[in-house]
């Protein structure tokens, strides 16, 4: 079993160039970049000499379990996807983490991440699941993230609906492309719940092919302006907030026309009757 341990990292070449004339120890503390991609790891041993990591590079490996990050608590950048991790744990000592990437493993519940109040990116990508199975979402984890969290990636998780996300409020980036979204309305009403979203890919889902999809979602998303990699410009924008303004007009309109003839022409059975 490969093991990232502090014996492997000083027997790194990046270690070996830059400890220069200071032990080891010495070289561990002041450490805050470690990069071990693709190296076939597979577990993650004690390395709490390196008080001071700040960013972690372990994508690309053969990791089945996050574990021994107690110690990082200035960790702000981690990068573990394409491993073998199935649960996200082991992370609330992490504070400060800012940018956390999961996708291509085999997680089937975005879990364990509460209290992570500094949280911005959450990528989680294409994960490997069962087939029919989908990604799931913990409340409690999306509550904790409904300050923090700006971006969102999961794309490719055979994911059917997103209700449970509507208490992201601070969403910027939104990307949901080829997972199984079929209900516009549903999307209308989670997407006009972030009012600082600005870029969204829901490219591949079903609900692409519905009619009015784009325009639909451009009138409610005020502050959307890319769309499946499509700008959004102001005046298309305006076009369809009048088109849309006009048509909820004329139905306001035809509903008072039809609430007046009944005051005037009421008939028991409420129904209104032209006369010849």
């Amino acid at each position: 079993m490969v093991r990232l341990s502090v014996d492997m990292i000083a027997k790194s070449s990046t270690c070996l160039k830059n400890k220069g004339n200071c032990s080891l120890a010495q070289y561990l503390k002041k450490l805050t970049h470690l990069n071990f991609s693709n190296k076939n790891i597979e577990h993650i041993d004690d390395l709490s000499m390196c008080k001071n990591l700040t960013v972690l590079y372990l994508y690309d490996n053969q990791i089945t379990q996050i574990c021994n990050l107690n110690f990082a608590s200035n960790l702000t950048h981690l990068y573990m996807q394409n491993n073998n991790i199935t649960q996200i744990e082991n992370l609330s000592a992490l504070q400060r983490l800012y940018k956390l990437y999961l996708g291509g493993n085999s997680i089937m519940v975005v879990e364990g991440l509460e209290g992570l109040r500094e949280l911005r990116e959450l990528h989680l990508e294409g994960q490997r699941l069962a087939c029919g199975e989908k990604l799931l979402f913990d409340p409690r984890t999306l509550l904790s993230l409904s300050e923090s969290l700006c971006v969102l990636n999961i794309s490719n998780n055979n994911i059917d609906e997103i209700w449970d996300l509507v208490v992201l409020k601070s969403l910027t980036h939104f990307f949901a492309a080829g997972n199984q979204l079929e209900d516009i309305k549903e999307l209308e009403v989670v997407c006009s719940q972030w009012p600082q979203l600005c870029q969204m890919d829901l490219s591949g889902n079903p609900a692409c092919q519905k009619p009015k999809y784009r325009d639909r979602l451009i009138t409610v998303c005020k502050t959307l302006v890319d769309l499946d990699g499509k700008e959004i410009n102001d005046m298309s924008r305006q076009f369809l907030l009048n088109w849309k303004a006009s048509k909820e007009a004329k139905k306001k309109m035809k509903y008072e026309r039809i609430r007046t003839a009944q005051m005037v022409y009421p008939f028991p059975d409420g129904v209104v009757r032209r006369s010849l």
